[in-house]
């Protein structure tokens, strides 16, 4: 049985932002803060299929500055400040084949999605939580940034590792300051694109869809769950953080 926390309302009056925010964990991190009460503003390249007419939607390519600078732009003219920083956006679009495949372009791509944009987005949410002394920043890494999958997701994994760093360093630095900066890294998540990738490494392999899972799995050291993790329970370990009882972690990676 899913378990589920209870905090209804617990974010009231507080405001959200979680980047690719309309499919996958940023849907269900968007939803379960919805939930607690929050005013939840999602952003990504293009708006979900199926909207959630509570959620409020900014399209930008957080990839780029550009896109970067008007999120934060947009959502300081609009509400004023925030509160809650999820930087979830991540992309793996990189070809698999080690090192030897890989070109420049594919590793600024990469770095550029899943590092700098988190690095812009803090810089501009960053100096209105320092002189309030409250906010939240999350960064959403994975375990790919411990146990990389080096064949497949190299630049993936290496960003990844480079974002639990910089969280870390961040939450030395800011933490006095008042606002807590917290690293989650779910393992294989249960999404469209986790779904797509595992039948491009069946075909590429000439293997099973079965047989590339079980390798997956098998390379990120096992899962004794025997199954990827669910997007509505990478919402659920995120909203814990948001307790009140859990208000003195910090620096905590997950």
């Amino acid at each position: 049985m899913e378990q589920t926390f209870n905090f209804d309302n617990e974010l009231s009056g507080k405001i959200a932002l979680v980047t690719g925010g309309t499919k996958g964990a940023g849907k269900a991190i968007a939803e379960r803060l919805l939930q607690a009460g929050a005013t939840v503003i999602i952003s990504a390249r293009n708006a979900a299929e199926t909207e959630n007419s509570r959620l409020h939607f900014i399209a930008a390519d957080l990839s780029t500055a550009e896109g970067s600078n008007k999120v934060v732009s947009e959502v300081l003219s609009t509400y004023g400040r925030l509160d809650i920083l999820v930087n979830n956006l991540g992309s793996s679009t990189t070809p698999a084949g080690g090192f030897n495949a890989l070109s420049d372009r594919d590793w600024e791509s990469t770095l550029q999605a899943n590092l700098l944009t988190p690095v812009r987005l803090d810089r501009g949410f960053l100096p209105q939580m320092i002189d309030r002394k409250d906010g939240v920043i999350i960064h959403i890494a994975s375990i790919q940034g411990k146990l990389p999958l080096y064949d497949s997701t190299l630049p993936y994994a290496s960003s990844k590792a480079a974002l639990l760093n910089y969280s870390k360093s961040l939450s030395n630095e800011v933490t006095p300051k008042g606002v807590r900066v917290l690293a989650v890294s779910p393992g294989w998540i249960n999404t469209t694109a986790s779904v797509a990738w595992l039948g491009k490494i069946a075909r590429n392999s000439k293997i099973s869809v079965e047989e590339a899972q079980h390798g997956v799995m098998d390379a990120l050291g096992g899962i004794p769950y025997g199954r990827p993790a669910e997007p509505s329970e990478v919402a659920e370990l995120v909203g814990f953080w948001f307790h009140q009882e859990q208000a003195i972690l910090q620096e905590q990676i997950i």
